[in-house]
């Protein structure tokens, strides 16, 4: 019988290699791709695993500085490609978001060689790998921080210009003072402004702002 074709996409290279070589030892096809340079589109990525033309594909969330894994997912799934997400990452939401997006299941790099390889089999016989119950859990969790992204960004809409202004300075890690210099007016306006901004905001510190802002992938005006 021909060897099921697996790619592994995985910046840690020691674990890389060690799933590689597990995998070739339980007989399947298996080989590393290259992540190229840092910094390039991820998307870039998509022709560089397709091209050895794989049944299964071992994917990692989070690609250190090659960015974010789960932008994956979709295409190789249209691609007729079964994704298997091998990740470090324990954020449930994020798991709903790659099994939403197509995923097949979500596995933590703690697991052992023999669930993932029991994973690639029953994925290469078109059998199902996760329970009904918690696949509808992990979506649960995702469009709960959908709901909470999208409550943010329109908190964040409510602010004027120059609040957004003053917010950005705080994701700087600038304090009041330093604000104040920077744009020419008195440490009392900027307290006012941030005052108004929590309460826009609905949070009661600046650390709670610029978190609700980090959490809704929020960027200040540009200057």
């Amino acid at each position: 019988m021909q060897r099921v074709k697996v790619a592994v996409v995985e910046d840690h290279t020691l674990f890389a290699e060690s799933l590689v070589l597990a995998l070739g030892l339980e007989g399947y096809d298996v080989r590393r791709v290259s992540l190229g340079e840092p910094g390039r589109d991820i998307s870039t990525l998509l022709p560089s695993i397709l091209r050895s033309t794989p049944r299964v594909v071992l994917l990692d969330l989070d690609l250190g500085r090659h960015g974010n894994g789960a932008r994956l997912v979709e295409p190789l799934t249209r691609s007729g490609t079964s994704v298997l997400v091998v990740t470090g990452n324990t954020d449930r939401a994020r798991w709903g978001e790659v099994l939403a997006h197509g995923a097949k299941n979500v596995l933590p790099k703690s697991a052992p060689l023999n669930d993932i390889a029991a994973n690639i089999r029953k994925v290469s016989q078109g059998l199902p790998v996760i329970d009904g119950e918690e696949r509808a859990d992990l979506l649960r969790f995702w469009q709960a921080g959908q709901a909470a992204v999208r409550d943010a960004r329109a908190k964040l809409e409510r602010l004027t210009r120059r609040e957004s202004e003053v917010l950005g300075h705080f994701l700087e890690g600038r304090q009041v003072k330093e604000i104040a210099q920077l744009s020419v007016v008195s440490e009392a306006t900027v307290r006012t402004q941030v005052k108004s901004i929590l309460s826009k905001l609905e949070v009661s510190s600046q650390i709670a702002a610029v978190g609700l802002a980090r959490r809704a992938h929020w960027a200040p005006p540009q200057a």
